[in-house]
């Protein structure tokens, strides 16, 4: 669960091997800098379209904003941890700024699994039963349901605030994001298995579930409208998306972080396979965060309504830099003909 040398600081496999102090340093330094240009930029100028467009609001678009929320919060923390690996493994910025940098990265991992759960069950409701997705699905109840995933997920991710800075006296520097030398691997355990059942098997068998459904659905239409065939392809952009984000940032994480923490149980481990799990943990962690980087790809590709919403923002920013110029009737025409379009695409956000 954590990015240390989970082996030495438990105690478990008391033989020495040479750490990957190294190895992890360069790989953590270089992959956070990365994952916090690309999530900066592709989150902020989401969460830019998302706010100054909020009047064509929907209940998928709420989930958009909140899921865009938790990326920002959390990859402003990952400058402190790039910090804390270029220093070598030597935190300088107080106790505090250690447990919130722990606490905002699963914070985020699960918050981001809770809300593309909820995209998912809001896409299948609206093409497997849109007559109920119409009276079911409001944005007072995705707000709702937002305030639930995060106060859920903000309470269950506590026990990472209970872990804080430590000075170790054998490298004679400060440590964070290391696991406490008095916890037990028994205990790691069941807060493994806690959050492995409940912040990732329980969404991601809901998510497969709808998607199940919506397969299902579009496959028995023979002759669908266009509405239902554009409706259709942004649930199965959605689907591509979610499955990739699962495939390749929360599944391996959680699969090897479960394998780490009984192979620690082992005692007739060697050294080569000792330090090959510690790099796969380093490798597999990166991979966790990065998903603030795939969260942009689904805000654009989930649906017009995001590409439309791009739109009025660029067609408002500049109209407001020519106000003062006379409008001809063709160029009357033209807003006009913009303004029922854009209208038509956000009450078809509505219902999708």
């Amino acid at each position: 669960m954590q990015e240390g040398n989970l082996s030495s600081t438990l105690g478990v496999n008391s033989t020495e091997c040479a750490p990957i102090d190294d190895f992890r340093n360069q790989v953590y330094s270089t992959a956070y800098s990365i994952i916090t240009v690309f999530g900066l930029v592709g989150n902020g100028f989401a969460l830019v379209v998302l706010i100054r467009t909020y009047r064509q609001s929907s209940p998928f678009h709420v989930y958009m904003l909140n899921l865009a929320v938790a990326d920002i919060l959390c990859v402003c923390t990952l400058p402190l941890r790039v910090i804390y690996y270029i220093r070598k493994g030597d935190w300088c910025l107080g106790d505090f700024l250690c447990r919130i940098s722990s606490y905002a990265l699963y914070v985020n991992l699960y918050c981001s699994i809770y809300f593309m759960a909820a995209m998912s069950v809001t896409r299948f409701l609206a093409i497997v039963f849109p007559v109920l997705n119409l009276r079911l699905v409001t944005e007072r109840r995705a707000r709702l349901v937002c305030v639930g995933i995060w106060v859920f997920i903000c309470l269950s991710s506590s026990p990472f605030l209970m872990s804080g800075a430590s000075f170790d006296p054998k490298t004679n520097k400060t440590k964070c994001f290391e696991p406490p030398r008095s916890a037990g691997l028994k205990k790691l355990l069941m807060l493994n298995y806690l959050s492995l059942v409940m912040g990732f098997v329980l969404p991601f068998l809901i998510i497969l579930l709808c998607y199940a459904g919506i397969i299902r659905t579009l496959l028995s239409r023979n002759h669908a409208a266009r509405r239902q065939r554009e409706t259709g392809s942004k649930a199965i952009r959605l689907i591509v998306i979610v499955m990739l984000a699962f495939l390749i940032s929360f599944m391996p994480y959680h699969v090897q972080r479960t394998i780490h923490l009984s192979f620690l149980a082992r005692s007739d481990t060697s050294c080569e396979e000792r330090l090959a799990m510690q790099k796969s943990v380093v490798v597999t962690l990166c991979l966790a965060a990065a998903n603030s980087c795939f969260d942009p790809l689904l805000y654009f590709f989930s649906g017009e309504g995001f590409r439309s919403r791009m739109s009025t923002l660029r067609y408002s920013t500049r109209g407001s830099t020519v106000h003062a110029a006379p409008l001809t009737p063709a160029m009357q025409k033209g807003r006009m003909r913009y303004k029922n379009k854009t209208k038509a695409s956000g009450r078809q956000g509505q219902v999708v």
